[in-house]
């Protein structure tokens, strides 16, 4: 493994030559989340030399700020920081065609052909090697539990149901998901996990690895390597699986209520919690109801039912008045049945603590109820229901209620006890659903909009 980091000036012109392949290869990549704006420019971040690029296979790791045009409105921002991992070639086999970033026909590259790396398992396994040996290259520190044993020569395949990042799974034994927009500070993919393995949780993997850097003295969590639940099934897959067959799956959704709340009493330990009185809960209120101000402005669909919708607000606001309080810890951030994993022996395991990645990281590391994670639950049995050919909102019904269920066996606590939070919560998240889904995929706009209609017409007391 080459141990240098290119020089700036070389670093520069080798971006120069990419510049025009990445401007095209970038904006169709499913976690690219600049899309709609084009690409502008890029500046360097670092740039990592893991195999030297003179050789039959070369191999860089990028960390560029893509520049785009500023969104009408929005204050000026200095581009997001996206990593990649570029794979250097004379040529590509039939294999990696889907990997092609393009030819490069000018600078330190010119006449080789570069594609994304981690389609090819040599450099994936790279990657493997640096964490095993806990490896220093240039900027890159490659991290992991010493107590965890990774053994050599485990053969890579690139998970290719791809969504905000990548994932690669290591010979069934291991998955590294590899960030691929990455902020500096404490990731919650990492910190989060980390702090259950303190704490004992089973129902999450704990981390194996983890890769960092610190350009300019800020910290960047840039990947995290995990055992792998060989055989797992995920819980959207399941759901939409026994929803075709005519299956009942409440009995899954209570097991699965189960572990959130496992998940949640764990955190509640491992890490700091606090108390959400007047002042927080006004803030918290304000928030929900700028992003349903927002969210009307840009789907004007939403507009008949935002009267209703306020009542949720505003009834969580009148309790907090009246003195009541709650408490708030770390949770998962962004729950939904494609968050979980069913084990073949029955087990349900959470993944993913990353949050909603478009969320400032600040947001997405702070205290909230617990409830706000059985809302993003509870909408997803909604998803999977209305999914179904027809629609099976008793099917949700059965789950919603199942799941619960669940989670006070294990809590002491149901969350239907506390129905004017929660309402407020799944509202917040159906209006994100909203929008999300006119921006994105306007054939699901259905979906969230039934469950608007439901909310806004529902008993704030």
């Amino acid at each position: 493994m080459a141990e240098t980091v290119t020089p700036y000036g070389t670093s520069g012109s080798l971006l120069a030559s990419l510049d025009p392949l990445l401007r095209a290869w970038l904006p169709r990549q499913r976690w690219f989340a600049g899309k709609g704006r084009p690409v502008t420019g890029f500046t360097p971040v670092t740039v990592t030399e893991l195999l030297p690029s003179g050789g039959r296979l070369g191999l860089y790791h990028l960390l560029v700020r893509v520049h785009q045009p500023s969104v009408p409105g929005a204050p000026p921002h200095p581009g997001d920081c996206y990593q990649l991992l570029i794979g250097v070639r004379e040529a590509l086999p039939p294999r990696l065609a889907p990997a092609l970033i393009g030819h490069v026909t000018e600078g330190p590259l010119a006449g080789r052909t570069v594609y994304d790396a981690l389609y090819d398992p040599r450099p994936a396994e790279v990657l493997l090697e640096a964490l095993r040996t806990r490896a220093r290259v240039g900027g890159l520190r490659f991290e992991r539990d010493a107590r965890q044993e990774i053994r050599a020569g485990l053969v890579a395949r690139l998970l290719t149901a791809e969504q905000s990042n990548s994932s690669v799974v290591y010979g069934d034994t291991f998955i590294l998901k590899l960030l691929r927009r990455v902020v500096p500070g404490v990731n919650p993919d990492l910190e989060i996990p980390l702090a259950l393995a303190r704490a004992g949780c089973p129902r999450v993997p704990a981390p194996t690895g983890w890769l960092l850097a610190e350009p300019d003295g800020e910290p960047y969590v840039l990947a995290v390597l995990q055992p792998f639940v060989s055989g797992a099934s995920d819980g959207w897959e399941l759901a939409l699986r026994e929803l075709a067959k005519g299956e009942d799956f409440a009995a899954e959704a209570r097991a699965l209520g189960r572990a959130t709340a496992e998940v949640h009493t764990a955190l509640a330990r491992a890490l700091p919690t606090v108390t959400l009185g007047h002042a927080q809960l006004e803030l918290l209120v304000d928030g929900m109801t700028e992003r349903l101000a927002a969210a009307v402005q840009a789907v004007p669909v939403l507009r008949p039912y935002e009267r209703g919708l306020r009542t949720a607000y505003a009834a969580l606001a009148s309790l907090a008045a009246e003195g009541r309080t709650w408490t708030a810890q770390r949770g998962h951030g962004d729950l939904h049945l494609g968050q979980c994993l069913r084990s073949p022996s029955g087990d349900w395991s959470l993944i993913d603590f990353e949050g909603e990645p478009a969320r400032p990281l600040a947001e997405r590391r702070m205290p909230q109820p617990p409830v706000r994670d059985v809302a993003g639950m509870l909408r997803s049995f909604d998803y999977a229901a209305h999914s179904a050919t027809p629609p099976a909102p008793d099917w949700a019904h059965v789950c919603r209620a199942a799941y619960c269920a669940g989670y006070a066996e294990a809590s002491g606590v149901d969350p239907r006890t506390d129905p004017v939070l929660l309402r407020a919560y799944e509202t917040d998240k159906a209006v994100y659903e909203v929008v999300y889904e006119a921006r994105h995929r306007p054939d699901w706009l259905p979906v969230p909009l039934s469950a608007i209609r439901r909310l806004a017409a529902s008993d704030p007391t």
